[in-house]
């Protein structure tokens, strides 16, 4: 089976492959999922730029809704995942376009399988985040050759649940959420200046933990954390919407000296 995002784009047209689902349980009681590559045939996407507009006008207009929250916290990893992918150089640099984003400049893919596979986890992840059901997001980076797992992403969910039984918007504005969210994006940015140079060609995993209740999803696998051996971590900035609070963390693994 294929890792979800190698570093040639070449091989991500070799054509993806499907796997049955098996239910994942971990010590702590959560489910753990690996989104599969997406069969070209049969797969139907869902558009997000109507709903989005419409959750956020409202978020605006009256306050911040669960479904509105929902679709913040989703857009911020879409562009969040771009950005790792674009500056861990697991896709070559040229297959990103520049755009206009939480008042920065952002790089997102123009890769048609990898933009067909990030919008179906976006999707999936928006219908959870609003059911409150998922606990973290996990960027996993790995060696191809070797698939030694070399950093790790990691974007710790808290949701406030109450807000699925009330219905009122919560009082805080559209600005002070992209401030925060820019803080993140730009620490995203600037870890390049610590974190080890990856020389080696590289794949990346997407994982996600969820509540252990929840309906086993199609075109998904269950997968082992995949942690690192010997690393460091360093903790990154948050957000919240008064919702959704995400909070943010990189490991590395510790480079060996010769």
């Amino acid at each position: 089976m294929r890792r979800a995002g190698p570093k040639s784009s070449s091989r991500l047209r070799e054509g993806p492959t499907a796997t049955c689902v098996v239910t994942f349980e971990t010590s702590g009681g959560e489910l753990l999922w690996k989104p599969l590559v997406l069969l070209s045939a049969g797969w139907k996407r869902v558009p997000s730029s109507v709903g989005l507009a419409m959750a956020l006008q409202l978020s605006r207009e009256q306050g911040i809704t669960l479904r509105g929250s929902a679709e913040i916290v989703a857009e911020f990893f879409s562009f969040g995942i771009n950005s790792i992918l674009y500056q861990r150089g697991i896709y070559p640099s040229e297959t990103f376009t520049r755009v206009q984003k939480y008042g920065l400049t952002l790089l997102v893919t123009t890769d048609p399988e990898l933009i067909k596979y990030l919008n179906n986890v976006v999707e999936q992840l928006k219908e959870w985040l609003y059911k409150c059901t998922v606990q973290k997001l996990v960027v996993v980076i790995s060696n191809i050759e070797s698939g030694e797992v070399l950093e790790r992403w990691q974007f710790d969910i808290e949701c406030d649940k109450t807000a699925k039984d009330d219905s009122a918007p919560r009082e805080k504005s559209q600005k002070a959420i992209q401030d925060e969210i820019r803080s993140v994006i730009r620490q995203i940015t600037a870890t390049v200046t610590f974190l080890p140079l990856l020389e080696v060609s590289c794949s990346f995993d997407l994982l996600i933990y969820t509540d252990k209740d929840l309906v086993v999803p199609e075109k998904w696998e269950e997968s082992g954390p995949q942690f690192i051996t010997n690393s460091e971590e360093v903790r990154l900035r948050s957000f919240t919407t008064t919702i959704h609070k995400v909070n943010s963390m990189v490991a590395y693994k510790i480079p060996v000296n010769d």
